[in-house]
């Protein structure tokens, strides 16, 4: 049976792995939880403006941290941090959303692509200002590919997309498999890369 956010929620444990981080440390790849509040803040508040410009947080304060916390076991998301061991520092946020709006159906379904819930999923990474260009998104992503599988999905695909400008994370995706499907343009006028994944690419 496909693992549920109620299992995750109620067994953190099941899916956390422990991360050894070149030139960083001993780290922990762990699910969102409730008391992280203090710790999130932090991490969020301390994103530069262009980190900003690649996210997708309602808010970077210590309002935007409670909002991610409270949501925890409630909705369709499912939130990791990367835990520096022993600090706690949060250094990193990976996001998964298991619903799929209209917009994104609608929009892959013109590039010949069909999602649907019980197979696809979204994905979203944050890593702190610090702590990129350093393999730690490389590193934990097998770990997230993981949880993907063990909930059932076959495909991921980018939450939001990518700006088309964001070459940097564009190579990352590649480099996970990752491929374009397409390309449109945001409420801003900036030009969005849709990538998307297949799991069993990944075995």
């Amino acid at each position: 049976m496909p693992l549920t956010l109620s299992e995750v929620f109620t067994h953190p444990h099941r899916v956390t792995y422990p991360l050894d981080l070149p030139g960083v440390g001993a780290a922990w790849l762990r699910p969102l939880q409730f008391d992280d509040v203090d710790g999130l803040t932090t991490f969020l508040s301390g994103l530069s403006p262009q980190t900003r410009r690649f996210s997708l947080f309602p808010s970077y304060d210590r309002k935007g941290a409670q909002g991610l916390c409270e949501a925890i076991n409630r909705y369709d998301k499912l939130r990791f941090v990367v835990e520096l061991s022993p600090s706690k520092v949060l250094i990193g946020l990976f996001e998964f959303s298991f619903g799929i709006p209209e917009g994104d159906l609608q929009r892959f379904a013109r590039y010949g692509v069909h999602l649907d819930e019980d197979n696809d999923c979204r994905f979203g990474p944050t890593l702190a200002d610090a702590y990129q260009d350093q393999r730690i998104g490389s590193i934990a992503f097998p770990h997230l590919v993981d949880v993907a599988t063990r909930f059932g999905k076959k495909r991921i695909i980018l939450w939001g997309g990518v700006l088309g400008d964001n070459a940097r994370a564009i190579r990352f995706y590649e480099k996970q498999g990752f491929r374009q499907t397409g390309t449109f343009v945001d409420h801003e006028g900036l030009q969005v890369c849709d990538m998307i994944l297949r799991l069993a690419e990944q075995k």
